[in-house]
């Protein structure tokens, strides 16, 4: 799938990312890094009105946000082209965008229940020309429902930074098809958040198959051998209010 080049190139990779990029097996296409940095410029930008990042430093950002993000390359590359990944609780595009810029041959939608970050997100599709992203504005809930055109239509489900464990397995675990994958990025607590998640995940009907260790943090690798059962997710706010033990 091609992708319109961006309107203009953002703010140069810092030496320290592109090494670790290397370090990482991440090979750029022409351009990729230049929609990196024209993406990080419009997050911050924004970020100055409508609250999407913690992090005002750009280098800072290249780590925290653009690695941390990619480091989903290696367990995404087994998707065929074509394939299908939703990035729940996107908030200002990461893990989504990045992804999306480095990974054109998939196609991603990009989730997210706060009107502001939604449009935001849709502006950056705009700005950089991504055509294998699509925006979707509303709560995990309602779009993972029993019966919902979503659910269960994903090769693989991303989400970072969105909650505890047991809260974001019932969130992102409905949208993956029987036999894809949600991969969760999480941070060096993810043992313990995996022990407390225990219950949920056998709730789902869904199977913790690994824990890949990256410079940034941890991936929680979680496969669906069958269709998770209909009653999940709860309704609105229910995960987060009382998880599944």
């Amino acid at each position: 799938m091609t992708m319109t080049e961006p309107s203009q190139s953002g703010s140069p990779a810092p030496e320290a990312f592109l090494l670790a990029c290397e370090e990482m097996g991440v090979a750029f296409d022409g351009g990729d890094v230049e929609k990196l940095g024209r993406y990080l410029d419009l997050l911050l930008e924004a970020n100055r009105t409508t609250n999407l990042t913690a992090i005002k430093d750009p280098h800072e950002a290249w780590t925290r946000h653009v690695q941390d993000s990619l480091t989903l390359i290696a367990p995404l590359s087994q998707v065929p082209a074509g394939g299908r990944v939703i990035d729940v609780g996107s908030g200002g595009g990461c893990p989504g965008v990045p992804l999306a810029i480095c990974m054109p041959h998939l196609r991603f939608t990009l989730l997210e229940a706060t009107g502001k970050k939604a449009a935001f997100l849709e502006s950056v599709v705009r700005e950089l020309g991504l055509e294998n992203v699509t925006i979707l504005n509303g709560r995990a809930e309602a779009f993972g429902a029993f019966k919902s055109p979503h659910r269960e239509a994903y090769d693989a489900v991303v989400a970072r930074a969105v909650g505890p464990m047991a809260v974001v397995a019932e969130l992102t675990v409905p949208f993956a098809r029987v036999g894809g994958l949600t991969l969760l990025v999480k941070g060096q607590r993810a043992d313990e958040e995996l022990a407390d998640a225990a219950g949920a995940l056998h709730a789902l009907k869904a199977v913790h198959a690994a824990t890949l260790d990256t410079p940034t943090g941890r991936i929680v690798v979680i496969e669906k051998p069958g269709p998770t059962p209909r009653i999940y997710p709860r309704r609105d706010g229910e995960p987060k209010r009382a998880p599944l033990r």
